[in-house]
């Protein structure tokens, strides 16, 4: 579904991504796992349209899309839910799901879209005129995946989905992007709690300093004494 080939990626004289590959197959669960400043938002953002890259190609569904805007590479199909979540504070719940479905793509099935939203998100439902600045953070990220999904996304990038939010509100997100995978979604998932990522994912690779250092299948890597000690404190 999705392939990167040799990306590199720069800010000013800086290289954030050295000749970067990976490839994303259909319906699956794609995790990257690095430390903080290894590239993997960068590789997000590049992926998503939001950066250009120096050199390399972004392959989606056999269509070159580095260096395309934003808005069309969302409209190909492939959504993101950024860090930080992101959502419009001063508009409603039901406003930012609208927000979502501005794509060409989705106008047509806005209205069906978000009763989805609302069924699998019934908190939202009740809040629907609720500002979504005066969300809890756990619904805040229930918004962020829900207007992602009224574009109707066929390959959803998660960055860093339970920052900020309790255990218990981390394993309900890891359930909806298992739950999402299951209805075939594909997954490329960006996760500081490497456990949890490497779990839900079929292949991973590992992230340092803008390079892939290390790939495999999620069990490999959760198994690699390497990946145990930098990131699982093994």
């Amino acid at each position: 579904m999705l392939e990167v080939r040799g990306l590199d990626l720069f800010y000013g004289d800086a290289r954030a991504l050295d000749d970067v590959s990976l490839v994303v197959p259909e319906g699956a669960v794609v995790a990257i796992v690095g430390a903080n400043g290894a590239g993997k938002t960068s590789l997000i953002r590049a992926i998503a349209g939001m950066l250009k890259p120096r050199a390399g190609s972004i392959k989606f569904r056999g269509a070159e899309i580095a260096g395309l805007p934003s808005h069309r590479v969302c409209d190909l199909g492939v959504g993101q839910v950024a860090e930080g979540r992101q959502i419009f504070p001063n508009l409603s719940v039901s406003d930012n799901l609208d927000v979502g479905a501005m794509l060409p793509r989705a106008r047509a099935a806005a209205h069906a879209n978000k009763a989805k939203v609302y069924e699998m998100f019934p908190r939202l439902s009740e809040r629907a005129k609720q500002f979504a600045g005066t969300l809890s953070g756990g619904e805040q990220q229930m918004l962020a995946i829900g207007r992602c999904l009224m574009a109707r996304p066929d390959l959803i990038m998660f960055d860093e989905p339970s920052l900020g939010l309790s255990p218990a509100l981390a394993r309900d997100v890891f359930d909806i992007v298992r739950r999402l995978n299951e209805s075939g979604v594909a997954i490329l998932l960006v996760e500081q709690n490497v456990a949890a990522s490497l779990s839900l994912a079929s292949h991973a690779y590992v992230l340092e300093n803008g390079r892939v250092v290390l790939e495999g299948s999620g069990d490999e890597l959760l198994r690699n004494d390497a990946v145990r000690r930098a990131y699982l404190g093994l």
